[in-house]
């Protein structure tokens, strides 16, 4: 198999768009909500963000590489990495805000830096997790049936990425639409453009185009500040950062985030075996926490992981060197600070068709690669991704209302009653948003140990979700002024639901008897 085909021209734009995407997202809110200085964000940050992409990137690659060369295949896909989007969040508004807030409450002297320090605390405890959990990873993925692995996924792709991207079409359709057409005619229609022009690098041009054109794209001063930065080690202060204080104040975010990235790119490698690649599970997650450890000695606070959406890329035609020129890519905006110049011409929206495919090709993937009979279990295993992004967009629209804002009203349990007066149990919403990866896969495994009427197996799962929920893993969140968090204390009503649950399932044995003829009235 070659470094380069045709088809990784068109999974390079996908993924570079969505590592471009996060660079974007850090800029801004490191930059802007937390206002870091210019010299530490891309003296510091966005260089130890190229040297976690250039080592996970250029891993994977040959990986892939060696994959193809020892079963004598040439369509091995490379899997996809880059920064984590969940974490990147959650590390900003639980652990950088609030430690930059009570820096500045407590008087010091360079609030900034300490709410620096505390995100690379918090993503070298992520990489610790992500790292040690590797060698015990892959007993946990042999014990989890296919589909609870893959419709985690499902729910998280319909709702995260294509939904998500389905609004922003529309909301521009003269780009969004045009530029749909364009992916659906090459990638679903199976079709290519005469001069061999790959359908990716067809619709970001002619989105850039159009979004110029139609106005789409921002208009203002060219942007400025090109300059070499090189990756300088920062061992001095995550050292400094490992203080008492700021580990008991973000323990509760650091530990469910790095259970999350863990469980993710377990599941992502699922699918990629799912769509025919199978990749050692401890060395690619070894190497995932490797990664995260090293973006934090240069100054990263984002940890990275293996990307959903193996198999939109695979289906791409994607191989290895989509990955090599992923982290080529990055390693250079990253370096020589024209991350803003990129911003400046080429608008998101020129790429979000090929995003939305990824979507609809990961939900897609949930049904194609697992049993027939499973299909309940996938749809179960989709609605709580689907719950948390319609959590999300509930506190997304309170605060375009004013809630959360400085001169506004905070959130409180007030908001619950004004959301049931309108019939929205935004309460159970906001539940199923706190620790959704853990629900949907125990959720939909429960379902499938029904479906085979393993009723113990069942409720073994079930006495899994009572012993997160007791610990505060699932379901249990507080209230902070904008937003509602993980608060890691127990949460017993749904501890006490799921035990119930899994004595229902516990005592099927005894008090029920087979019933097919039934089951196959109602298929």
């Amino acid at each position: 198999m070659p470094w380069l085909v045709r088809g990784d021209i068109d999974g390079f734009f996908g993924l570079a768009l969505d590592n471009l995407v996060q660079l974007l997202v850090i800029v801004g809110l490191c930059g802007g909500l937390l206002g870091f200085p210019a010299e530490l964000l891309y003296g510091h940050i966005l260089p130890g963000v190229a040297v976690s992409l250039l080592v996970g990137n250029g891993f994977y690659a040959w990986q892939a590489k060696k994959l193809a060369e020892s079963t004598g295949r040439t369509d091995v896909c490379a899997l996809p990495y880059g920064i984590n989007t969940v974490s990147l969040f959650a590390f900003v508004f639980l652990v950088m805000l609030p430690a930059k807030l009570a820096a500045q409450a407590a008087g010091a002297a360079d609030p900034a830096r300490t709410a620096w320090q505390a995100g690379l605390l918090a993503c070298f405890g992520s990489g610790l997790i992500e790292f040690g959990g590797a060698f015990v990873a892959e007993k946990l993925r042999k014990a989890t049936p296919r589909a609870a692995l893959l419709s985690t996924l499902a729910g998280i792709a319909l709702g995260f990425i294509a939904l998500g991207f389905l609004f922003r079409a529309y909301a521009h359709p003269v780009v969004g639409l045009t530029t749909l057409g364009v992916i659906l005619l090459t990638y679903f229609g199976r079709v290519r453009f005469k001069g061999g022009l790959p359908g990716g690098l067809v619709a970001v041009l002619l989105g850039t185009m159009l979004a110029w054109l139609s106005g789409v794209a921002p208009v203002g001063p060219s942007p400025s500040g090109a300059g070499w930065h090189w990756p300088v080690p920062v061992l001095g202060d995550l050292l400094a950062s490992m203080r008492a204080d700021l580990l008991t104040a973000y323990l509760s975010v650091i530990i469910p985030m790095g259970l999350f990235n863990l469980l993710g790119s377990l599941q992502n490698i699922e699918s990629a075996e799912a769509a025919g690649d199978r990749y050692s599970t401890e060395s690619s997650l070894a190497m995932n926490g490797l990664s995260t450890l090293a973006a934090c000695a240069f100054g990263s606070c984002f940890p990275t992981t293996i990307y959903i959406g193996h198999p939109g890329w695979k289906a791409l035609g994607a191989r290895a060197g989509y990955s090599v020129l992923n982290c080529v890519f990055i390693t250079f905006i990253c370096l020589t600070g024209t991350l803003s110049y990129i911003a400046w011409a080429v608008p998101v929206d020129a790429g979000m068709a090929i995003m939305l495919w990824i979507g609809i090709v990961m939900a897609a993937q949930a049904f194609s690669a697992t049993p027939t009979a499973h299909g309940p279990a996938v749809v179960l295993g989709i609605l709580p991704g689907i719950a948390a992004w319609g959590a999300l967009m509930a506190k997304s629209g309170l605060r375009a209302a004013g809630y959360g804002t400085p001169d506004g009203p905070a959130f409180s349990p007030a908001l619950l009653d004004a959301f049931h007066q309108a019939d929205v149990w935004i309460h159970g919403a906001f539940a199923l948003e706190q620790g959704a990866i853990f629900t949907s896969t125990i959720l939909a495994a429960v379902t499938v140990a029904v479906i085979e009427r393993r009723f113990l197996q069942a409720a073994a799962w079930c006495g899994v979700a009572a012993l997160l929920s007791s610990l505060g893993l699932m379901h249990s969140y507080l209230w902070t002024p904008a937003d509602t968090a993980l608060s890691l204390t127990p949460a017993w009503p749904w501890a006490q639901a799921y035990a119930l649950m899994g004595l229902v399932f516990f005592a099927a044995r005894w008090v029920t008897v087979a019933d097919d003829a039934a089951a196959d009235g109602h298929r």
